[in-house]
């Protein structure tokens, strides 16, 4: 009976199969001896400074400051708006398209481009009219409505 052969090669996958198991049992009881499964909650929590910096003692009760619900700002406000939401405003019409039926009005006091369209209008507007006009909040930003011609 033939003994099956051996060659060089098979050997030395051999050896390093052998080998690679050993470095994976020998992983295994690092971790195992390095395992956090022994450490209290209180030594695995972490706090959070006023710089935003993570540390391991909590916080000083007495530097703690209020705030309020109200202060708090998320995402960005014009802040710098003189006149509010459904003020009555002037300007001049910067742009109008009559077949298209929208345009631009320049506020008088802001400066801001406003969008209008042709529904918004009480009377026809063109180019370099001075208007008073109200803003309403659209979908897509500040929006005229009830536009008047100024004589």
């Amino acid at each position: 009976m033939a003994r099956p052969q051996e060659t060089f090669n098979k050997k030395e996958l051999e050896k390093k199969r052998l080998q690679k198991r050993q470095e994976k049992e020998q992983r295994k009881e690092e971790r195992k001896a390095n395992a956090n499964s022994g450490k209290s909650f209180e030594d695995m929590i972490a706090y959070v400074d006023e710089n935003g910096n993570i540390t391991s003692t909590p916080p000083d009760q007495t530097r703690k400051k209020s705030i309020k619900a109200e202060d708090i700002v998320i995402g960005s406000r014009n802040i710098g708006s003189s006149n509010p939401v459904g003020d009555a405003r002037t300007g001049t019409v910067a742009f109008f398209n009559t077949s298209k039926g929208f345009g631009f009005i320049k506020d008088s006091q802001s400066g801001e481009s406003i969008f209008v369209h042709l529904n918004a209008l009480s009377s026809p507007i063109k180019e370099n009219d001075k208007v008073s006009f109200e803003v309403e909040r659209g979908p897509k930003g500040l929006s005229a409505t009830k536009v008047t011609v100024i004589q």
